[in-house]
């Protein structure tokens, strides 16, 4: 059993009220035996080095020690802090606690060395023995018997600790809520257990693989304030027209990449402060977010400076234009966070390609479809086997056609009505052959760039859908969001999705009911109050099931699922029936207007027959 890494990021918190002579020369002194009024020779120096080896290398690819020690602030320390920093500690700030020649290695402590220790206690506190024994010994394998008392009894023995030692400069307090919780795990904490709770060292490299985790957009857009939390899966963003769903998506597009795909985001007039905050979340629990202030004197939005932050992994944005932008952290710029690039291809350029960046999707669809390995051609078979539309069966690639005035070999898609070259496609079909040719071009050129750079390939892409309901028929409304939900395994085993799609489409989010998971997923809805002020709330998922009541739900706010000319027929008769006083006329007026607009069928009729009846009006 080992400490939990919570435990530990606990304990670092707690020592930050420690000197760093009580954290690190105190246990190195006592370890090794340092005895009183007596001179020995005492590697002070490198048993220090010892001990911050075998105890402050907290990230191992780091050339820092980290020490979770007051009162700097300053966590991640050099290499020679045992001999620079931390001997100037013993032998100034300290020295009356020892007996010491300045340039020798002979050390005592001085007899009087425990009154010199409690009067440099930081703050006058004295040192949490529970969080200094855990930080020590957060890498020892425990018994499932141990606790916090044994850990403390265990460090008191180790650094050989006096009961005067102890009660001078300890305290044994133990916070109430650690006495009876779970403070052991089966697994040793990591570096990736822990880097989530500290600060990062210098010379710390971006973690790969993020996915957008916070998007705060301030003083510019639809609202003066909006603020999304995407999920780790699947989040769709619903709202009526012009009220920032392809705005939310342009942003997500820049925090993820840097870049603006089109137009960036402009200020509103009037607004003082205007910035957008993001966080790019990988292992972290809580990322640490970052804001970029808008530059009024550039007219623009400044690249991000923090280049220590996660680097998200693959990123395709599908525009409502039938653009594609696609951002490869591997091909831009070598990975760095600091320089970013990324580009837009328009949909001709999808199809036909464009000079020094793709082949196209024709060319390419072609020569993959040549290629012996059949790599990546059954890949792109496999995604449009899992996207194609129920009513049109499986789309299938069929043999490449020559047509007129076109130099080229043609693919063809072939469904149960035939064989068709994708150029003479439905705009359905071609929106879903782009998208999925998208994530095949850019998954294939990222193994590509990859293998060049000698770098693993990237385990999570992220995918923006604006519009995602764009040319499809209900039913292939129906079910696309599930099937590009599943799509990571048919690109690569292991390769997560996170999606952001912006709808209309209540049939769209009607789909999402069999596969939705509260912890995984999240349903966004923007509106619009009466005093013209646009808001953005996460609501609550709600299988509805029949697509009516999705309409009607407060997603959609559709008062009736009719035409708008029924809808007021049924409000107006709604109305006559709460009314105490009721002429015939106006029963015979309505009537007439709900048999006018509503089928013979409706489930209204029973409600309204019974009630005009009573005025004499018979249907």
């Amino acid at each position: 059993m080992y400490i939990s890494s919570s435990l530990v990021i606990r304990s670092i918190g707690e020592l930050k009220q420690v000197h760093p002579f009580h954290g690190v020369t105190l246990p190195v002194c006592k370890r090794n035996n340092l005895p009183i009024d007596n001179s020995i020779h005492f590697t002070m120096d490198s048993l220090t080095r010892e001990h911050m080896n075998n105890h402050h290398k907290l990230a191992p690819a780091s050339n820092f020690y980290f020490q979770p020690f007051g009162p700097s602030k300053k966590l991640w320390l050099k290499h020679d802090y045992p001999s620079s920093g931390l001997q100037a500690i013993n032998t100034q700030t300290f020295k009356d606690a020892f007996i010491h020649d300045p340039g020798s290695k002979t050390w005592a402590w001085n007899s009087n060395y425990l009154s010199v220790l409690e009067a440099k206690l930081l703050h006058r506190r004295k040192i949490p023995a529970w969080a200094l024994a855990v930080w020590l010994h957060r890498s020892r394998d425990w018994s499932g018997n141990d606790n916090l008392e044994t850990i403390i009894s265990y460090f008191v023995k180790k650094y050989k600790i006096t009961v005067e030692e102890y009660d001078t400069l300890f305290s044994d307090s133990i916070p109430k809520d650690l006495i009876r919780a779970k403070i052991f795990v089966d697994e040793a904490q990591s570096w990736d257990d822990l880097k989530h709770g500290v600060e990062l060292p210098p010379d710390a490299t971006p973690e790969r693989g993020g996915m957008l985790a916070s998007l705060h957009v301030h003083g510019t857009g639809p609202a003066a304030d909006m603020l999304l939390r995407p999920a780790r899966r699947v989040t769709i963003i619903t709202g009526d027209n012009g009220l920032g769903k392809s705005f939310l998506m342009e942003c997500a597009w820049w925090a993820l990449t840097g870049s603006w795909a089109s137009h960036p985001a402009l200020p509103k007039p009037a607004a003082d402060e205007v910035y957008i905050k993001f966080g790019i979340q990988g292992s972290a629990d809580f990322p640490e977010e970052t804001r970029v202030d808008y530059d009024w004197s550039r007219f623009g939005w400044p690249a991000s400076s923090d280049s220590k932050r996660t680097i998200p992994g693959l990123v395709i944005y599908a525009r409502v234009d039938g653009s594609f932008a696609v951002w490869d952290p591997i091909r831009s710029a070598g990975g760095s966070a600091a320089v970013r690039d990324s580009f837009t291809l328009s949909s001709d350029q999808i199809w036909n390609g464009q000079s020094g960046m793709n082949e196209g999707l024709i060319r390419d669809w072609v020569k993959w479809q040549n290629t012996p390995s059949r790599y990546p051609f059954e890949t792109l078979t496999n995604v449009l086997k899992r996207l194609s539309p129920p009513d049109l069966g499986e789309l299938k690639a069929g043999e490449t056609i020559r047509i007129p005035h076109d130099p080229r070999e043609i693919p063809t898609v072939v469904h149960r009505y035939g064989a068709t070259p994708v150029l003479y496609a439905s705009a359905g079909i071609k929106r879903i052959l782009a998208l999925s040719y998208l994530m095949v071009w850019a998954w294939n050129e990222h193994l590509v760039a990859s293998k060049l750079a000698r770098r693993s390939p990237e385990n999570r892409m992220v995918i923006l859908v604006d519009e995602m309901e764009a040319h499809l028929h209900p039913k292939w409304q129906r079910m696309v969001l599930p099937a590009l939900s599943s799509i990571g395994p048919c690109l690569e085993q292991g390769l997560a999705l996170q999606l952001l799609v912006a709808t209309h489409s209540p049939l769209v989010v009607a789909s999402a009911e069999p596969i939705f998971d509260s912890d995984e997923d999240s349903l966004i809805h923007l509106d619009i109050s009466d005093s013209g002020e646009v808001g953005m709330e996460e609501v609550p998922f709600t299988k509805y099931g029949d697509i009516s009541s999705w309409l009607t739900s407060p997603v959609f706010q559709l008062s009736q699922a009719r035409s708008r000319e029924a809808e007021n027929a049924i409000e107006e008769a709604k109305a006559l029936q709460i009314k105490e006083d009721v002429a015939a006329t106006d029963v015979d007026h309505v009537s007439k207007e709900l048999i006018k607009h509503l089928p013979p069928h409706d489930r209204f009729w029973p409600r309204w027959i019974a009630f005009a009846e009573r005025y004499g009006v018979v249907l």
